[in-house]
């Protein structure tokens, strides 16, 4: 970790983290890998929203961790996993955060998936 820049979030750069209050689901080759009630939404600056969703709520069994990371001064290391059944596609689809900076600590043990690489990130709210 020596020598990386860690900046906390602010008005120049805000984060907010907090419960999706959705029914979050992602399909792969057409299975559900994930689906989940207790996504977090995380609101960074100008980008997207992202849904983590807890690891407990994945499917593990068909993920792989690659060598692949990143990272973030926001939120700090971050470590990728492939879907094994997704083929090229879904090379790297899947990143994790699992030591996060205190600003992002609640997206520990969470998982996140681009919606680019995988069928489908459905996020239907609760009613």
């Amino acid at each position: 970790m020596t020598g990386k820049t860690i900046k906390v979030p602010g008005p120049d750069h805000p984060i907010t983290v907090e419960p999706a209050n959705a029914r979050v689901t992602v399909t792969v080759a057409g299975k559900v890998i994930a689906s989940t009630e207790k996504a977090l939404v995380l609101r960074e600056a100008a980008y997207p929203p992202v849904y983590y969703l807890p690891r407990n709520d994945v499917e593990m069994t068909l993920l792989e961790r690659t060598d692949h990371s990143t990272y973030c001064p926001y939120k700090g290391e971050c470590a990728y996993y492939s879907i094994a059944l997704g083929g090229e596609k879904t090379a790297n689809s899947v990143w994790t955060y699992e030591s996060p900076y205190a600003a992002v600590k609640e997206i520990a043990q969470h998982l996140a998936f681009y919606p680019d690489r995988v069928d489908s990130v459905d996020v239907q709210p609760l009613a």
